[in-house]
Formats: C-alpha cells, structure tokens, sequence
C-alpha cells in the first residue's frame, strides 16, 4: 500500500541534536497530552546486518533524541528510553522501543541546589528551573520558551534537601490554584529547524481560532464517554510539613482549613472526603491554596470523553489546546448532543498493513 503522506522516524543525539539515522519503524503508536507526557513506542526491524549495525549505532536509550515527520511536518518529538531486542519463532529480529516526551527528560532531574524566588511570575519561575537544568554541564538538550509572562507573581523556596525533580516542581507549581498548564511542542520553524519549545498557558493551553465540526454519525468512527466518582470529594483537607520550631511540643503537620461543599451535599450527594499531602510546604496561604484546586477539581466526576476520527487537514497534534464542536445523535442523545469540548490528548495510529489512518482524541469537558 503506497502511503499519501508517508511517516519517518529521525534518531539524534539528544544534546546535539546532530542526526544519526533514519530506520524504518512498524508498528507505531504516538501519544501527546497536555497536562501529562507524552509517548511513542514501535518497533524497528532488523532484516540484515547493515541495519544491524545502524540500528545499534543509533539506538541508544537515554542518550538518542526521536523526531516522528509526516511528510514535512513534525508531528511529535521525544527521548527514547527502553530497547527490547526481540525474536520470533521464525528468527525474525526487531527492536521494541519505547519513548517519552521532552517533558520526560525533567523527571530525570533533580534540583540540587536552593532556589528562592520572591514576588516572582510564576511563568519566569518555571523558565528558571528550565535554565537550572540546561546550565548544568551535560543537562542542554536544547529546550527553547518565549518570555511571556502570566501576571500571577508566587513566593516560592524550594530546598536542595528534598531532592524534587524539575518535572514534579513544575506540576506542582502548575496544580496550585490559579495555576497553569505546561508542555513542551515539536515542531518545524519558518527555516526548516526542528524546534523543542516549552509552552505555557494561563490558565489554560488553548490553539486555533475556529472551532472544528465532528459529528457522529460522520468523521466520527467511534467514541466512549467514561464518567467516573472514584476520585470525585465534595469535602477535602491537605496537609502540609511538619513544622515544629518548639522542641517541647508535640511535632505535628501543617493542615489546611477543611472544605465542604455544602450545596453538592443538599442535593443529594452523599459526603465524598478526599486528601493530598505536600510534605514540603511550610506556608499556610501556599497549601491552602494547594487545598482549594485539589477540590474544585475533585468535585465533580472525571469525564474524559474519547472520539476515534479519520486523520485529515484538519485533525493533527497542532490539535491540543484547540475547541471541537461536537455533535452525537444516538439512542442515548435523541435530541443530538451539540457541545463544544477542548482537545486535551491525542494519540495516533499512522496507516500500516490496509489500517485507515486514525486519532483519537481526548476532550475535556466545560
């Protein structure tokens, strides 16, 4: 089957980003979140020795860099992590990988030396902790931002002792509420560059200036709704370090005010607790403040509906972030569902063997 827009994979030193070599890969996968990191896995096939040889060459986990391109266009980028070499029963050899988002290098890092940032944007805090990581020797692997700001300033302290990597800080920071979402974009720039840039939003990552139509029945091939309470709390209560400065008394945590959402309760909620500990705050304001999203978030079931659509001009990652009208007429929506959603995830499965080249899409509900 002779493929329209053909996908490559392209290996690079991940500091250099010199490339190494392009292997044909089969099988391949392709997640990208917001909010979340993202992954790619696949496996190369190794028909020969001189494959062989390349494919060991460039397959290095933790040191190789992967560029997916469909046609020109990057469509995602990442470090690979694992390799599992692989033989079937009829000898035919291949090599599993397994990668994750640029994201997934900042969990790899530690802070190892205080920051202190006071009435600081919360914006240029996060790009501090990204130049922590990329002026140490051997940490640069050509992350790139811009210089916006989002007009929310934040005290911050984080210690050397607690040994928190770079990727949690930032999710940490971004949680709190009036926080921020945070990822990092590959793409091509206007002179043919690949690009890794971290992209923040306040308070939210939003793409596109036109809503884009999906209807089920139509480019729409499939969908599921999960609704789920596990995690739903109408009552929530966090708890902070341990701060004892009175060596005579009793060492006990920092605990926010405790929150009830009585309105949910009279309407026939039965009471839901939920909790979250942050064992390194110390200020009062800084985890109630942690308190406060963790319940608005927590009380109202998750609904991450999912919708499986046929890749075209206008369904590719520069997707995330973007609005998606959706309409669905069924059994269980006879007057048509019309509601417009926010595309927070994507994954994709490029065409191989006479399978359609599909995406299906994660939607975060208004």
């Amino acid at each position: 089957m002779t493929l329209a827009v053909p996908y490559r994979l392209v290996f690079t030193d991940l500091r250099s980003d010199q490339v190494l070599d392009a292997l044909p890969v089969q099988g391949v996968s392709i997640d990208d979140f917001i909010g979340k990191t993202g992954s790619m896995r696949g496996t190369v096939p190794i028909p020969n020795r001189e494959i062989a040889a390349r494919a060991r060459r460039a397959l290095v986990p933790g040191r190789t860099g992967v560029w997916v391109e469909r046609g020109r266009e990057i469509w995602w980028g990442g470090v690979l992590w694992t390799l599992a070499l692989a033989s079937d029963q009829r000898g035919f050899l291949g090599a599993q990988i397994q990668c994750g988002g640029w994201e997934s290098y900042l969990y790899r890092r530690l802070l190892l030396d205080t920051q202190i940032a006071e009435g600081v944007d919360q914006f240029d805090i996060v790009r501090g902790l990204l130049d922590y990581v990329q002026n140490t020797p051997g940490g640069n692997i050509g992350l790139t931002y811009d210089t916006h700001t989002s007009g929310v300033v934040r005290d911050r302290t984080y210690l050397r002792y607690d040994l928190h990597t770079i990727g949690d800080l930032l999710d940490d920071l971004a949680a709190v509420e009036g926080g921020f979402e945070w990822r990092i974009a590959s793409f091509r720039d206007t002179d043919g560059r690949r690009v890794k840039r971290l992209q923040l939003g306040y308070p939210i990552i939003r793409a596109g200036t036109a809503d884009i139509v999906l209807d089920h029945p139509g480019p729409v091939l499939s969908y599921t709704w999960p609704i789920d309470a596990t995690q739903k709390a109408n009552a929530w209560q966090s708890r902070g370090a341990t701060v004892n400065r009175n060596q005579a008394a009793e060492s006990l945590p920092l605990m926010s005010a405790l929150l009830v959402d009585d309105d949910d309760v009279t309407a026939g909620w039965p009471r839901l607790d939920g909790t979250s500990d942050y064992t390194t705050v110390e200020q009062q304001g800084t985890l109630d403040a942690h308190a406060r999203a963790d319940w608005t978030a927590a009380r109202r079931p998750v609904e991450i509906p999912e919708v499986e659509v046929l890749l075209g001009d206008n369904v590719s990652p520069a997707l995330l972030g973007a609005t998606v009208r959706l309409r669905i007429r069924n059994l269980w929506h006879p007057d048509v569902l019309d509601a417009r959603f926010r595309v927070v995830g994507m994954s994709i499965n490029p065409p191989e063997r006479g399978r359609p080249e599909t995406a299906r899409l994660y939607l975060e509900v208004p």
